[in-house]
């Protein structure tokens, strides 16, 4: 859904395997030749996903004119997830995706290169209905919903760990996150490995009973779940000045989104159809001033991929360890920085 894309005068590619519709025939988004750049003018295709994590810095962006003192023109796209994101670069439909934690699988493999931190995710929570399950020791014996590959099934099993439990103790369910929340507040299942805005509706809903039983926050000095700008390593290697003209406008972006981090919740919910109560609800969802502070400091970014990578390889989901200089580009960000600092 972007209906209202002409608000912002967003161009919205029509491409393959996309799962949002199209803005009107001559829009245009962060137009270099408005912006009275000196950049050489470039349009860009940009994937992302209907949430704040994935779509606040990116519509900011847009929105506040900081793709125009770079000389980009940014075409968005709206995806339903990572993964989906990647194969579309791979079929040239897409040239930069925003992923979050899951999809850096592909990263590792090789599949994609990061070329932007975004943020830390903070918008991971294990749910319960607490008539049913008024402690974590209660998910024993119970049904809990869970989208497999996810960080919010990461911190499921780091809460069963602290209760004393495994997987084995609990009926796990495979469910996409639509499904689950419609079931955890129908009494279809016990407890749901859930995220942001998802947990807002069921809090609605469930009212006094609702209990978050552990967050991303609760176990921020164990795991890291980093949101990134990515592109294809092919690309990486042939625009590297142009990706970091376009991180130098993400993190202005990132500067604005943690200011106003309402009032971009509000954007999106106009330039994309959402429920702006539900968006304004969900402002906590990510770590919006931490990625303020490591602005230029490449070895704290990198401590968030290797701690992230090293949640997967304790999952099982990347089975060999690699170095995470393979595949983020610490040198588009070091000339992101550079612009960043000239434009800022």
């Amino acid at each position: 859904m972007l209906a209202g894309l002409g608000g912002l005068g967003l161009a919205v590619a029509g491409l393959a395997g996309c799962t949002g519709t199209t803005a009107p025939s001559g829009s245009t988004a962060g137009s270099a030749s408005t912006g009275g750049s000196d950049y050489e003018p470039v349009t860009l295709r940009v994937a992302f996903m209907p949430n704040l994590g994935s779509a606040g810095t990116l519509f900011a962006a847009i929105d506040q004119g900081y793709f125009d003192e770079v000389g980009i023109t940014v075409e968005p796209a709206q995806f339903q997830g990572g993964p989906a994101e990647i194969t579309a670069m791979q079929s040239g439909d897409i040239d930069i995706a925003q992923i979050g934690h899951g999809a850096h699988t592909l990263c590792i493999s090789g599949d994609a290169t990061v070329f932007a931190f975004d943020q830390l995710s903070q918008a991971d929570a294990v749910v319960v209905d607490k008539s049913k399950v008024p402690t974590a020791a209660d998910l024993k014996g119970k049904t809990v919903g869970v989208s497999t590959g996810t960080s919010s099934e990461i911190i499921l099993g780091l809460v069963l760990r602290d209760a004393g439990l495994t997987e084995s103790d609990i009926n796990k369910v495979e469910m996409d996150v639509s499904g689950m929340t419609t079931a955890l507040i129908s009494g279809q299942i016990d407890a749901a490995a859930t995220w942001s805005p998802n947990t807002v509706t069921i809090e609605e809903q469930l009212g006094d009973n609702y209990l978050v039983l552990g967050t991303n926050t609760d176990y921020s000095d164990e795991v890291a779940f980093p949101g990134s700008f990515v592109c294809l390593p092919s690309y990486a290697e042939e625009n590297p000045e142009i990706l970091a003209r376009f991180g130098a406008a993400i993190a202005k972006g990132h500067d604005y989104r943690a200011a106003h981090i309402d009032e971009v919740a509000k954007l999106l919910a106009t330039e994309l159809d959402l429920p702006e109560d539900t968006l304004l609800q969900s402002t906590g969802e990510g770590d919006w001033q931490g990625a303020v502070d490591c602005q230029g400091d490449t070895d704290t970014i990198l401590g968030y991929y290797q701690a992230q990578q090293q949640v997967f390889l304790d999952a099982g989901t990347v089975t060999e360890e690699v170095p995470v200089e393979n595949y983020v580009d610490t040198a588009v960000m070091d000339e992101a920085n550079k612009i960043y600092e000239e434009i800022k």
